[in-house]
């Protein structure tokens, strides 16, 4: 049963389950969970920490695979916490890390800002997004950052701009023991209606390439250069393929479905039978996007 402790700011939670928050709806416990009010509330509870407390962030739990053994350790949790976002001077917006991405499209359609639509087929919040430079149709969350916020391992707040990172293809170089809080948006002014119409486009085009009724985590694979994960997966016959209650997804094979049963060790066997078969078939060693993180379950 989870223990449930009130802070004064955030939500203290012990032993919680972290299916609930995953988008593949798998995962073991974590020791702690703790869900903030504010940038400053996670600052206080950093700080809280001992030094030698593991820290996890978590947002929407898209592109992560948590096995079944569950996380040591604090989840910090950001989806509807972090969760403001507001336009400062010359149309940029200052988002925080839980907002989701698709919120964050939807704003910029609405004040006349061009640019961002692609946001609304990622699937995950900003801290996730510019932690891994997520993408989707032709465009990437690290194109349109001017400067971030970020907290480190002792609570302290820091200011970067973009040109301080490296940057690249579902890579960006952070420090292990710093994490996005916020981010400034330099978009550019144009239409919103516009805007609007190429994110229902863009909704569309999802909907009906993807599987996005069944969880899932996401794309699976990065596509090597030249070419593309799906492609080469199904070129190697495994459309379709099952592990346990995993599911190589029938409509877009660079996704792995829980058809409703699956376990994370399911979607892991997986993952490491589609690598296997495409390198043995293709001749080329797919690199995952999914984080898996956690521990084994101990029979």
């Amino acid at each position: 049963m989870t223990k449930t402790t009130n802070l004064p700011m955030g939500q203290l939670m012990d032993r919680e389950p972290l299916a609930r928050y995953t988008s593949w709806r798998v995962g073991g416990v974590a020791d702690h969970l703790y869900k903030p009010t504010s940038i400053e509330d996670t600052q206080r509870y950093l700080k809280s920490l001992s030094a030698d407390e593991p820290v996890l962030w978590l947002g929407l739990g898209s592109n992560v695979l948590i096995r079944d053994g569950g996380v040591r350790g604090s989840v910090i949790y950001t989806r509807g916490c972090l969760k403001q976002m507001e336009e400062t001077a010359n149309g940029v917006l200052k988002v925080e890390a839980g907002v989701p991405c698709a919120l964050v499209a939807k704003l910029a359609a609405e004040k006349g800002l061009s640019g961002a639509e692609f946001l609304a087929g990622i699937p995950g919040t900003m801290g996730g997004a510019l932690a891994m430079n997520a993408g989707a149709f032709g465009g990437e969350t690290w194109g349109l950052v001017s400067r971030v916020l970020l907290l480190n391992r002792r609570g302290e707040l820091i200011e970067r701009e973009a040109s301080e990172f490296e940057i690249g293809y579902r890579f960006v170089s952070v420090a292990a023991d710093e994490w996005f809080v916020a981010c400034y948006l330099d978009i550019p002014a144009g239409g919103n209606e516009e805007s609007r119409e190429k994110i229902r486009s863009l909704l569309a085009k999802r909907a009906k390439t993807q599987p996005t009724n069944i969880p899932s985590g996401g794309s699976v694979f990065k596509n090597p250069e030249g070419d593309h994960a799906a492609r080469l997966i199904e070129a190697t016959g495994l459309k379709g393929y099952s592990i346990g209650g995993a599911q190589v997804a029938e409509k877009h094979s660079n996704f792995i479905l829980n058809t409703g049963n699956a376990t994370a060790k399911d979607i892991e066997s997986l993952i490491e039978y589609v690598r296997a078969q495409v390198q043995e078939k293709q001749g080329v060693l797919l690199q995952t996007e999914v984080r898996i993180i956690g521990e084994e379950l101990v029979q």
